[in-house]
């Protein structure tokens, strides 16, 4: 039998709590084993010595205060756990404050059940859940800090679809909003792939973010 991944949540409204754990556990690859409505029970709990979760879902609005702030005692208690902002806000502060405090991920309310399934499921893998809008806050971030490198090459159009493929957009997307057809578009990211020395679109995105490329 597979182990199912286990799932925390604080959240302050009872009715979206329950919904959300409700919708987890009856997965057969996760279950929401605890809830919690404020950020103190929440460390309690980790600081009670209890077994971990893979990932905990941690709203921002808590009723005994911010959830962001809670982030540097859970990564300390647990630097394991995948931490995952759960929030109605998509505001530049708070993306970034998440980010500064070592969020690894963020999702918002809005968000359909299935979406929130998948953004777990990206973050047990390694992967960062995060909309277009919050891959941009955290490239602008990123960029205030990472020196820049020589530009690899790369030709203007290379650049358009990596700065693209850094917001998040996917293949077609991007073909989309160039004009261009899929097979150009096929072309231009053979092309960042060989200039950056990297694989796979992660590889490209994580060294674009690293070294201030767009």
């Amino acid at each position: 039998m597979s182990t199912r991944a286990r799932i925390w949540i604080a959240e302050d409204n009872a009715t979206y709590r329950g919904a959300v754990a409700r919708a987890l556990s009856a997965r057969e690859d996760m279950t929401c084993e605890k809830q919690f409505s404020t950020g103190k029970a929440l460390l309690q709990e980790l600081e009670g010595g209890f077994a971990v979760p893979e990932v905990i879902l941690l709203d921002v609005g808590l009723p005994d205060g911010s959830g962001l702030d809670r982030i540097p005692r859970i990564r300390d208690l647990a630097p394991d756990c995948r931490v995952l902002i759960l929030t109605v806000f998509e505001e530049e502060a708070k993306i970034t404050e998440a980010i500064c405090n070592g969020a690894q991920g963020y999702l918002l309310k809005s968000a359909a059940v299935e979406e929130l399934v998948q953004g777990i499921q990206l973050s047990l893998t390694g992967g960062v859940p995060m909309t277009p809008r919050i891959a941009h806050c955290m490239l602008k971030l990123f960029s205030q800090f990472a020196p820049k490198q020589g530009d690899y090459g790369l030709s203007a159009r290379e650049k358009d679809t990596l700065e693209l493929m850094v917001q998040g957009y996917i293949r077609k997307e991007i073909a989309d909003r160039l004009g261009l057809s899929l097979h150009t578009v096929d072309t231009y990211l053979r092309g960042v792939y060989k200039k950056l020395e990297v694989n796979t679109r992660t590889g490209a995105v994580a060294k674009a973010l690293k070294e201030g490329l767009i």
